[in-house]
């Protein structure tokens, strides 16, 4: 059987995909964005954060991205509004001097929690370019992509 996309109807009209059938599972969902910023902007690292006159940056991101993970249904047309059971969001430094945001959301329920790990995610690299922006505008966020997903029909993780 040939996949179609879910968020047509049989006439190709967007239509939210009926949920009111399926059985309600526990879902897990992490993803991740990726900014690439500057030394200058780097130079400002110290205790774990990039402090500036707006305040911490990825402390902010963090919040950022919980609170955007909680909206997604508000911001993507097609997605249902959930009420998250957890939403985490970690930000590092990696082995590339990048700044690497990590969203992970879960709940018991009938769909999957990918758009609220990616919408995290991406908001809260967002909110760093933003934060970042006075110090230099060579910012790049160059990935926003799903790690992992549990529950539903099938489980995914990239290698």
């Amino acid at each position: 059987m040939a996949k179609e996309f879910t968020h047509l109807d049989e006439e190709g009209r967007p239509s939210m995909v009926n949920v009111g059938g399926k059985k309600v599972t526990q879902r897990m969902a992490r993803a991740r964005s990726v900014v690439v910023v500057n030394v200058e902007i780097l130079a400002h690292l110290e205790g774990g954060d990039i402090h500036t006159k707006k305040g911490p940056v990825f402390q902010t991101a963090i919040i950022a991205g919980v609170m955007a993970a909680k909206k997604t249904g508000e911001l993507i047309p097609l997605c249902h509004p959930l009420g998250l059971d957890n939403c985490q969001v970690a930000i590092v430094i990696n082995q590339d001097q990048e700044i690497v945001v990590e969203c992970t959301a879960s709940l018991s329920g009938k769909t999957g929690v990918e758009m609220e790990a990616l919408t995290g995610a991406s908001l809260a690299a967002l909110t760093i370019y933003d934060m970042c922006k006075a110090f230099s505008h060579d910012i790049v966020i160059k990935e926003t992509r799903l790690i992992e997903k549990k529950g539903g029909k099938s489980d995914f993780k990239r290698e």
